[in-house]
């Protein structure tokens, strides 16, 4: 696996188009049109997924028990599809109708209609729950935190429907209403009434600030696009050209994006050294690594909470292990997989987990995070707040820097 194939992966969604291996036909008989659109799905996933025993089945048997019956209608191959694929009991792995696919392209591009939440389900209990709401969005704006659990959208039970089916239903149109039940810990479920609204992810803010005689820059990071890395460097100059002596970067309730932006964004901080290890279904590591010189070598702290995830994992790791900054929060999510989309013929696709990755010290984060160097976890009553003096963990960041045990001003 080279380094050039990797930088096309994401950790939530990129993709890629027409992967095709060769393998023997069902049989003589050809295949309807929905047999092949399965067969296609198929596959893909026996290609590319990490795991090469697909969940201890027999992954043959699983295409012939479907290409011997009729599969009537589209609707009938979908249904089939996201069967096959419910059997790998990874909930990252995923069937995306088309008007799901084309969302999920958008919203990585950085635009996004809804309400503006990052979700995933718990592998475990099957329960929705929250990632992160998106700075600005309906849903930050109503107060919904990490980790909460959604129970139903518009009176439907989440339990019924999957990932993508729960998104699809918290989209819609600019101003339109969505009901959500949500729980946050054991306490009584309530409902809310968000109006839908068109949400412009601006991954980057930066502003430079004078605190007990120093100059700290201070950047939150809110989501990995396309245009982060851009954005990144144009605020880390920016904040060098007004003087900075150190940095505060905010990746609390960032749920990731782009692999690739993560790793042009650690370039930005680290001189040398890995950034990431991906593992594939081979158990082949590969690296992806700094080598372009970092931008600045100014003191940094990394605020992190249980809703970084993904590509701020893969950032805040590679940071902490180079010793080119120190944690400040909670627990990261931990999620340590890696997922590319794949497009189907006929405008759907598959988001299939193809790796797993590992910190520069080779820590396995799934299902674990990481954990802070200094954990504080009294958080911001609202986002509101964060970054500000009512924030706990902002003010935890502003001592460490400050302190005699400062970070590392040197990378590698």
């Amino acid at each position: 696996m080279g380094v050039r194939w990797l930088q096309r992966l994401i950790c939530c969604w990129v993709v890629l188009v027409g992967v095709w291996g060769i393998f023997p036909s069902h049989s003589a008989i050809a295949l309807t049109e929905e047999q092949k659109l399965f067969n296609e799905a198929w596959r893909i996933v026996n290609q590319a997924y990490v795991d090469p025993t697909f969940n201890g089945q027999n992954w043959w048997l699983v295409r012939e028990k479907v290409l011997k019956r009729s599969l009537g209608d589209r609707e009938a191959t979908y249904t089939a599809i996201q069967g096959m694929l419910a059997t790998l009991e990874d909930p990252f792995t995923r069937f995306l109708r088309p008007e799901q696919f084309r969302s999920l392209q958008t919203t990585t591009a950085g635009e996004l209609i809804g309400v503006g939440l990052q979700i995933s389900t718990d592998p475990e209990t099957g329960v929705l729950e929250v990632i992160a709401p998106i700075d600005g969005s309906p849903a930050a704006q109503a107060g919904i935190q990490p980790r909460d659990r959604i129970l139903a959208i518009d009176g439907v039970p989440t339990a019924k429907l999957s990932l993508d089916e729960a998104a699809e239903r918290m989209r819609g149109t600019a101003g339109s209403v969505v009901h959500l039940l949500l729980q946050r810990g054991n306490e009584a479920p309530q409902e809310l009434i968000l109006h839908r609204g068109h949400i412009e992810i601006n991954p980057v803010t930066a502003e430079v600030r004078q605190v007990q005689g120093h100059t700290v820059g201070y950047i939150r990071l809110s989501q990995f696009s396309a245009m982060a890395p851009t954005e990144m460097r144009k605020a880390i100059q920016m904040l060098e050209q007004q003087g900075a002596e150190a940095y505060i970067l905010d990746l609390r309730n960032n749920p990731g994006g782009l692999l690739q932006a993560g790793v042009e964004i650690a370039q930005l901080w680290l001189d040398s050294g890995v950034i990431v290890y991906t593992v594939d279904r081979q158990g082949i590591i590969d690296s992806l690594n700094a080598s372009g010189g970092a931008l600045t070598h100014d003191p940094l702290v990394v605020l992190v909470n249980s809703g970084t995830a993904s590509a701020s994992e893969i950032l805040a790791g590679a940071l902490q292990d180079h010793g080119r900054a120190r944690l400040v929060g909670d627990r990261t999510y931990g999620k340590g997989s890696i997922q590319s989309l794949f497009s189907l013929s006929d405008g759907s696709g598959l988001a299939v987990t193809i790796a797993h990755y590992e910190t520069p010290n080779h820590h396995n984060i799934n299902k674990v995070g990481i954990e802070p160097d200094r954990r504080v976890l009294d958080a911001p009553e609202s986002l509101m707040a964060m970054g500000t003096a009512a924030d706990p963990q902002y003010l935890a960041a502003l001592e460490l820097l400050h302190s005699p045990m400062q970070v590392a001003t040197s990378a590698g």
